[in-house]
């Protein structure tokens, strides 16, 4: 749609848009003088559009007029949100720097605007002065400090981070501190249809009572210190207490998403050994009762501790062995009231295996080490700016690497958990966001796009929103605008990362201005890098240059081993060497703009990412292949959507009988059905495409990347 500019506008035009012809002489007045103070087409004159016009209530389509309008001749990357002063001192960056940025920077340093690349670079260069400043600053309590921050290492191409020192991450986020006191609130909730009730909440000794009775509950299961324990169940304020407590008492969490399939959950049960698993006997949503125990048990799962949802007792019969949640709890009753004494442990140990989709059809199983959720809560510091008192949201699970991350950026940074127990599509969670005042909204790009379309939102005061993050998949500018909006134009921070990393390695800062679904910053303390064509780094900072992303390989808390492959071969093997050191392997491909920002362009390897979730197209055509006998074989593509926004899954079938006529919505269906049956029930195959070949290498390979842009084109070329 092409938009007029700013002054070329009449009190008509935005009359057309259904609002009322008073209201719209009003607006255009005050357009008109904005114009005049500030020009038609400034970021100044945005940024008094966005905080002295807009709001709400008013149509959407009269946002679009005014942010197209304002930027119809700026090019690309036009800034959605610009930092000022004033706000950027009040910020953890800001304040830091507005302490120390002459002792941290030297001469260069200005102000914690101008300066905050220069701070960027220095995380990298100084991570030993970088690292300790932060750990300090988030109120990191060693049981045995370490004798240095980075150690050099030949074995270890990351180094050793932290070596020689012992704590537990679990006790950090209940420990007392200049950001909390014992009545301080930690988690906040509701349950989906209790939405006119009063907003539930937890102080911190609350808090420590429950993690405590259940830390010692479990070491009346009688498994030795570091055995691996499973939570499938969704992210509600009792997972969340089962979680502490599983890492308080010296043990590992083993995280799996409460949507898997019991295939799915047997399989991550069994790489990682987990001796026992917290589950619920159904998951509620709406006015459905979804069997969770029942998958559970499918997946020939050990000893189960069952969690009754919502009532007071089971609705089952248990297996043979295991335990029902309040009989478990009852073993310890002789220690309710008694603080347990955390297992202080090396900073090398394990406290959570997650799973990140390979290229091979089995998860990959990685551990995060004591010191990954300290780089969690230190992206959260850095870039999301969450701090004493805030309230964070971001609809996820325990079984994604987001739902311990928005356990420990939380506690660890002083903020409360916000937890809504039901689905964050609905009205319901927006009136939540509202009454429970969250202040870090974080999304998947999938959730906004349902928001927008439905409404769901409309009527809810956001207005306590400081900025929203956003992660998981590609966004989309006109969605993504419309979610500013909703908050009167607060900030959205783009947070790309990985399981293997802990958290994020380029996303962005309130010390930049935001421009809608791109990145402006590497993350604090990662080094990124473009390769080329010749497989090598790309001279840095040169923008307009497109290709797949490597990273750094000292970033701080990132994985150091996998449990079932070869870590240095799936992230180091066949990669160049700069500076000395050989680089990190991450799989996507990235794009650096004219204006210095980035934006990510899908994966360079064989998986994609659907609705924020990575998957392995191995593990879709196994499933596909054996879908109907007339099926020779099938490839799974991940196609971006036009207009930006998630990938869409498409399929690339050769029939056996190239005669015969297949019914492809038939097929679909029935895709859909395997897939949401036996591997996740959020994919859906958006299109199937009859080929009569796959392309392939010299060594028979099947080319998917090529596959990808003949569909991508294909999908572009139609809708001309």
């Amino acid at each position: 749609m092409t938009y007029k500019g700013l002054d070329g506008i009449t009190s008509v035009d935005i009359a057309r848009l259904g609002i009322p012809s008073t209201l719209a002489d009003e607006l255009y007045q005050k357009l008109t003088e904005i114009i005049k103070n500030y020009g038609s087409a400034s970021q100044e004159t945005w940024q008094r559009l966005s905080t002295d016009v807009l709001s709400p209530d008013l149509p959407f389509s009269f946002h679009q007029m005014m942010f197209y309008g304002c930027y119809k001749d700026f090019g690309p990357d036009p800034p959605a949100w610009i930092p000022n002063q004033e706000n950027s001192r009040l910020t953890n960056v800001g304040e830091l720097l507005n302490k120390c940025g002459k002792d941290l920077l030297g001469s260069i340093y200005k102000d914690p605007i101008s300066s905050f690349s220069d701070f960027q670079e220095f995380s990298i260069k100084q991570p030993e002065i970088y690292w300790k400043t932060i750990l300090d600053e988030m109120n990191v309590q060693f049981a045995v400090p370490p004798y240095c921050i980075l150690q050099e290492s030949p074995s270890q191409p990351g180094g050793v981070w932290l070596p020689g020192s012992r704590l537990n991450p679990a006790k950090n986020c209940l420990n007392l501190n200049s950001k909390r006191d014992l009545d301080s609130i930690m988690i906040v909730w509701r349950n989906e249809g209790d939405d006119e009730t009063p907003i539930q909440k937890m102080t911190l000794k609350e808090l420590q009572l429950e993690v405590w009775l259940v830390a010692y509950a479990l070491n009346n299961l009688g498994l030795d210190k570091g055995s691996a324990i499973a939570i499938d169940m969704p992210m509600d304020v009792k997972s969340v207490i089962i979680y502490l407590a599983i890492v308080l008492a010296g043990y590992v969490v083993v995280s799996i998403a409460d949507s898997f399939a019991s295939s799915e959950i047997s399989t991550r049960l069994r790489i990682s050994q987990a001796k026992a698993i917290f589950t619920q006997d159904f998951i509620v949503r709406g006015d459905k009762k979804l069997p969770l125990y029942s998958r559970v048990i499918e997946a020939d799962a050990p000893i189960a501790i069952v969690i009754p949802t919502r009532d007071s007792s089971l609705s089952i019969t248990l297996r043979e062995g295991d335990i029902y949640w309040h009989s478990f709890l009852d073993g310890a009753r002789d220690f309710r009231g008694t603080e347990f004494s955390a297992v202080e442990q090396p900073i090398d140990a394990f406290t959570n295996i997650l799973f990140s989709s390979g290229t091979t059809g089995e998860p990959k199983a990685i551990p995060w080490t004591v010191s990954t959720p300290f780089k969690a809560a230190a992206d959260g510091w850095a870039h999301l700016d969450i701090r004493k008192g805030d309230i964070v949201s971001w609809p996820t699970n325990l079984g994604w690497m987001m739902g311990p991350w928005l356990v420990y950026a939380s506690l660890l940074n002083g903020a409360s958990v916000a937890l809504y127990n039901g689905s964050p599509l609905g009205s319901g969670f927006a009136k939540f966001v509202q009454d429970a005042k969250v202040t870090m909204l974080g999304v998947i790009p999938s959730i906004v796009r349902t928001w927008k379309t439905t409404n769901s939102a409309a009527g809810y005061d956001w207005s306590s929103i400081r900025c929203f993050g956003s992660t998981g998949e590609a966004s989309n500018v006109d969605e993504y605008l419309w979610l500013m909006g909703r908050a009167r134009y607060k900030p959205i921070i783009e947070y790309c990362g990985g399981t293997e990393i802990g958290g994020g390695f380029i996303t962005g800062s309130l010390l930049q201005p935001q421009s809608l679904a791109a990145f402006s910053t590497p993350a604090m303390g990662c080094n990124v890098f473009i390769l080329g064509i010749d497989g090598m780094p790309i001279q840095p900072n040169v923008p307009g240059m497109v290709g797949e992303l490597a990273l750094g390989p000292q970033m701080f808390g990132s994985s150091s081993t996998l449990l079932n492959a070869d870590h240095y071969d799936v992230y180091f093997k066949g990669m160049p060497v700069w500076n000395g050191k050989i680089l990190r392997r991450h799989g996507d491909m990235i794009e650096r703009t004219t204006r210095g920002y980035y934006h990510a362009h899908g994966r360079a390897d064989d998986t994609m990412n659907l609705g924020g979730i990575k998957v392995s197209s191995v593990e879709i055509e196994r499933i596909c292949n054996g879908v109907e006998s007339n099926i020779l074989e099938t490839a799974a593509v991940g196609v971006p959507a036009l207009g930006g926004g998630p990938e869409k899954l498409v399929i690339a079938v050769v029939f056996k009988d190239s005669d015969h006529e297949p019914d492809l919505n038939s097929l679909r269906v029935s895709f859909n059905s395997a897939l949401q049956t036996k591997l996740n029930p959020l994919f859906k195959v958006a299109n199937i495409v009859p080929v009569p070949l796959l392309p392939r290498t010299a060594t028979n390979k099947v080319m998917r990347r090529v596959l990808r842009q003949q569909l991508a084109q294909a999908d572009s070329s139609s809708k001309m």
